[in-house]
């Protein structure tokens, strides 16, 4: 059993026989009563979020978690499949588990994924990637008082806010948490 007070975002846990991976932790203390910790969760197994508060003494079972360094292969309709570097055997997530992180994924990279004993429960993102910009308008030049910024379709399909000086064949960088541009490669 872990305190409530432990959980952090990253944290797998389980409450009432689900799973659930800890997205974002807030402890909140207002006057004279006992603090509030509220979490927005995702059950690990629906790919569902809610946010839950717990009272600050409340304690929730500890769930043993391990991760592992895995080559990304390609993926259908239902699974994304990997590879173990060094053993070389394949494996398959479901693409429900991983949610929007999956349009992040890119042939021959390297990603960290954490597992409970052989089932997947997440897929860890760097925090930023690079990706090619394969379509956007062309750069108009004038009012640039202000930040303007203008649509550009990414290679993983995705669409980012870009600066008026991006265009075609570029590479960006991107924020995997929010999806937004952070700078030009």
């Amino acid at each position: 059993m872990i305190s409530v007070t432990d959980l952090r975002a990253g944290v797998v846990f389980e409450d009432q026989g689900q799973l659930f991976l800890v997205i974002s932790y807030e402890h909140i203390k207002m006057g004279r009563g006992s603090a509030n910790i509220k979490v927005k969760i995702k059950n690990v197994r629906t790919g569902g979020t809610v946010d839950k508060s717990f009272i600050n003494g409340a304690k929730v079972n500890d769930v043993s978690v391990f991760k592992r360094d895995v080559q990304y292969l390609y993926k259908d309709s239902d699974n994304a499949y990997f590879m173990n570097p060094t053993t070389f055997e394949q494996m398959s997530i479901p693409l429900k588990i991983m949610g929007s992180d999956s349009y992040y994924l890119k042939e021959g990279e390297n990603f960290n994924i954490s597992f409970m004993g052989d089932e997947a429960l997440s897929i860890n993102l760097p925090p930023k990637m690079d990706f090619k910009v394969v379509d956007t308008a062309a750069g108009v030049k004038g009012n640039s008082a202000t930040n303007v910024f203008k649509d550009a379709v990414l290679e993983n399909g995705l669409t980012a806010k870009v600066p008026l000086f991006i265009n075609v064949g570029n590479k960006i960088r991107v924020d995997t948490r929010t999806g937004a541009y952070s700078e030009r490669v």
